[in-house]
């Protein structure tokens, strides 16, 4: 182990050098590494290391300051004409004696009449 950890000001307690912990912190970063595994190998507390692993990413991503970009607007086209015009919605129901007949939309004028002559009969 080579930390280089001096004893200091509070209670005893051992201050590492900015390297090292930077390079622990790093290596704690890298994808299947055992935090604590780590730790124990250096003979450090694991929550330490997490804490300098946390320190150490909000350097790394801290947010950027925020940039324009240039946009170019473009005006709208004029939307194309429907092909087809659109069916009258509704619907007609007419009931003679106990037959019901719904009309939908457009039907034709001749089939109509033909339909309601035999319902009369």
């Amino acid at each position: 182990m080579d930390t280089d950890a001096k004893t200091g000001n509070r209670k005893g307690r051992l201050n590492y050098p900015a390297d090292f912990k930077r390079r622990l912190a790093t290596e704690a970063c890298k994808p299947g590494i055992s935090v604590s595994k780590l730790a124990r190998q250096h003979t450090i507390n694991a929550n330490m290391l997490f804490k300098w692993r946390r320190e150490l990413r909000a350097v790394l991503f801290e947010p950027t300051t925020p940039a324009l970009l240039p946009v170019l607007v473009k005006r709208a086209a004029a939307p194309a004409p429907a092909r087809h015009k659109a069916a009258p919605g509704g619907m007609i129901e007419i009931v003679i004696g106990e037959a019901v007949v719904r009309i939908h939309a457009e039907v034709d004028a001749a089939l109509l009449k033909l339909v309601l002559q035999s319902l009369r009969s």
